[in-house]
């Protein structure tokens, strides 16, 4: 009897120790990506719900925030737009084809070059490892140099970097007797190039001269801050050279009757741009945001499709509803405190 009663702890012991070995229970890989993916498509219903979802505001709310409401104004036709001019120097424009096909040139022989040290040194002619490696190097570097000078090309030329080669120059052989002039169309203020005409006015000494625009450049200028036009005048007056100012008239693009709203109202995202309507009132105010596709600016609006005439269009308080939207917390049913 002793010897059992002493036996029984060392039997509990064993048992408590084999219990702890035994490894849990693994689960299944395949259980888990499961239910990963399907909490991740939990999220993403919950965010799309949450950002798709009008906002709502009481009264005394949309009060303090300072929301705003209008009806857009139908429009059917755009005034013309005022920009200033002023002759590019066509030598410039020599200098920075010379470069970027410099650069290109550079960059096919290093890579050839680099091909050829790199067969010889598989080859086994005369050829060591240290000058296939050098050659690569340099023929990486002038590749990055030729890409920056293509950039800096399209950047400060625009339209005139998609063109080839015969019409760069065909270009150039029409700019050298003078009577032919690129001139870059400014308007202050303004950074967005919306969509104008082909055509436009250019007045020198009161003389409305045509002009033919290009398309638009991405580089800014640091004096006047705006978006820029490249304009072709095939025939210039005699004596307007490079650096000379002038007056231009630009016309909208064909397509401009819309409705107009204050440039406050639009907000720019990945998607596109987009206004707040108010789409219910009573107790409580709810808006949601409206696809709309800017077509052209009009002093501190913009015409725009997308909306109805009868739509009612946050023009004042669109980036509180910005911050505000996805905030599922925030809604009119919300206890108010002071």
């Amino acid at each position: 009897m002793r010897r059992a009663a002493r036996a029984v702890p060392w039997l509990l012991l064993m048992a408590v120790a084999l219990a702890n070995a035994v490894p849990p229970k693994e689960p299944d890989e395949q259980d888990g990506q499961h239910e990963e993916k399907k909490q991740n498509k939990h999220d993403e219903q919950n965010e799309q719900k949450e950002t798709a979802a009008p906002l709502s505001l009481t009264p005394s709310q949309q009060q303090a925030v300072g929301i705003r409401i209008e009806h857009p104004l139908a429009l059917s036709a755009a005034p013309a737009i005022e920009a200033y001019g002023t002759v590019l120097d066509p030598a410039t424009l020599v200098t920075d084809v010379g470069r970027m096909e410099s650069a290109q040139a550079a960059a096919a022989a290093a890579e050839a070059e680099a091909a050829r040290l790199q067969r010889l040194y598989r080859d086994d002619a005369q050829a060591s490892l240290k000058a296939s490696q050098v050659a690569q190097a340099q023929a990486v570097e002038a590749q990055a140099q030729s890409r920056a000078a293509a950039l800096g090309f399209a950047l400060q030329w625009g339209p005139i970097a998609g063109w080839s080669a015969a019409q760069r120059a065909s270009l150039l052989g029409a700019l050298r007797n003078g009577q032919r002039l690129l001139l870059r169309a400014e308007v202050p203020g303004r950074h967005l190039a919306s969509g104008v005409d082909a055509r436009a006015l250019v007045e020198v000494d009161g003389v409305n001269v045509a002009a033919r625009v290009l398309g638009p450049l991405a580089r800014t200028d640091a004096q006047s801050q705006a978006a820029g036009w490249l304009l072709w005048l095939e025939h210039a007056p005699p004596g307007l050279g490079p650096g000379a100012r002038a007056l231009v008239r630009l016309r909208p693009a064909a397509s401009t009757s819309g409705l107009l709203v204050p440039g406050t109202a639009l907000v720019y995202a990945a998607e596109g741009a987009y206004v707040y309507r108010q789409v219910s009132a009573g107790d409580s105010f709810r808006y949601a945001p409206t696809a709309v596709r800017p077509l052209v600016r009009v002093g501190n609006a913009w015409l725009v499709e997308g909306l109805a005439r009868t739509d009612q269009v946050v023009v004042q308080g669109a980036g509180v509803l910005w911050s505000l939207q996805g905030v599922a917390s925030f809604s009119a049913a919300e206890e108010e405190h002071d």
